[in-house]
């Protein structure tokens, strides 16, 4: 019987020792409530009172709409749904197939589009502006890669820049049906070069392994230089997303500096963008540096000085959290805005197919240049004969 008591008054000693005690709890509730502010970080706004709640009368989200409210509306629907969202959301990545997201447009069927087997998503910014970081929370959100990075980053070494054009398949998938290509940072000093290049990509198009050209870097380049080839594949471009650093592009206009606000407006109305989708989406990195009031007001101004809505294809995505580490599935609203990114990228590339090229199109076309030729001819010698024929011209000869 006594030895009955004693393991039973062991099993408590352990389950006490073993058991969480209120310390723990009490850190694990700061702990959640530190992630909780991380990930909703406008319920800090003056908007929200001490508790996260909406001061405001919601009536008010949809009568007076204000810029401001506008954003911190579009954080709301995103803290709404990214957390039963998101699974849904990848599942339809997962299952895309090239094609997918068309409708019929111009009474042309389907199968007489021509549609490319993989959609290709290249990310376009400055140096610095996250591309790279934004492949590794694509890894990390889209093919559960964990905290593996698969791209370097700027952050890794401030002298480091992608030097070759890198195709990702960030579902990890053999079937997947688009890849999203990163891209070297393009230059505030040498903006008409680097759209220069960047329309270069746009119309004769892109593969693995390309090198990123940049006049007068070449030279100075240092270590191995890995060979482009042209056995990779040469992919069209079907959508850009211009990812810009929001923190730098703000500290910039409160020291009166516009440069890189201005470069970006050239870069998101450069024809060659333009060509690719009417409004490129808008990626907004390194917001975590600023106040949540800078934050606000930091999208605010770029989105006007664009002409963009605050809202509509423009999404702010932090990719590290507060403890250095990727933002995947530990911030829903973050992987559920990024996922809604590619998902809208995938929708605007399959309206970008064209019809297949049939031969009566080329004979009509022939025709067309034959017929162009012949006009050519009789309008040179009509010129030609009218000459002959000026009075004028008879008499001063």
């Amino acid at each position: 019987m006594n030895d009955f008591i004693l393991v039973g008054e062991n099993r408590k000693k352990m389950r006490k020792q073993f058991s969480p005690s209120d310390e723990d709890d009490s850190h694990s509730d700061i702990l959640s409530s530190s992630r909780s502010s991380f990930h909703n970080w406008w319920r800090s706004a003056k908007e929200f009172d001490e508790n996260g709640n909406l001061k405001l009368d919601y009536s008010n989200l949809i009568t007076d709409l204000t810029p401001r409210l506008k954003v911190i509306r579009e954080m709301e629907r995103l803290a709404l749904i990214a957390t039963d969202g998101l699974d849904d959301l990848r599942h339809k990545l997962l299952s895309y197939k090239s094609g997918d997201f068309w409708l019929p447009t111009g009474g042309i069927k389907k199968e007489d589009m021509e549609i490319s087997p993989i959609m290709t998503i290249l990310l376009v910014g400055f140096s610095g502006a996250g591309k790279s970081s934004i492949i590794n929370l694509m890894y990390s959100v889209l093919g559960r890669s964990g905290l593996i990075p698969f791209t370097q980053t700027s952050g890794v070494s401030s002298e480091y820049t992608t030097m070759f054009m890198e195709e990702h398949n960030v579902l990890r998938s053999m079937r997947s049906g688009f890849c999203v290509y990163d891209s070297r940072g393009l230059d505030y000093s040498q903006l008409g070069e680097s759209l220069e290049g960047l329309n270069n990509w746009m119309v004769t198009g892109i593969h693995h392994h390309q090198l990123c050209r940049r006049p007068g870097v070449e030279e100075n380049l240092t270590g191995p230089i890995m060979p482009s080839t042209s056995r990779f594949i040469r992919r069209r471009v079907n959508c850009a997303m211009v990812v810009v650093n929001i923190a730098e592009i703000y500290k910039a206009l409160l020291k009166g500096d516009s440069k890189p606000l201005e470069s970006t407006k050239d870069l998101f109305y450069s024809p060659s963008m333009r060509k690719s989708n009417e409004n490129p989406i808008l990626i907004m990195t390194h917001s975590d540096k600023l106040t949540v009031e800078e934050r606000i007001d930091g999208r605010i101004k770029i989105c006007e000085f664009l002409g963009i809505s605050e809202t509509s294809g423009t999404y702010d995505i932090v990719c590290l959290t507060e403890h250095g580490i990727l933002a995947d599935e530990s911030d829903p609203i973050t992987a559920y805005a990024l996922t809604e990114a590619i998902y809208r990228a995938l929708i605007f590339s399959d309206r970008t197919h064209s019809p297949k090229t049939n031969y009566k199109d080329y004979f009509s076309n022939i025709l067309n240049l034959i017929i162009c030729f012949i006009a050519g001819i009789f309008t040179y010698l009509a010129h030609f004969f009218s000459q002959l024929a000026d009075p004028n011209k008879l008499k001063r000869m």
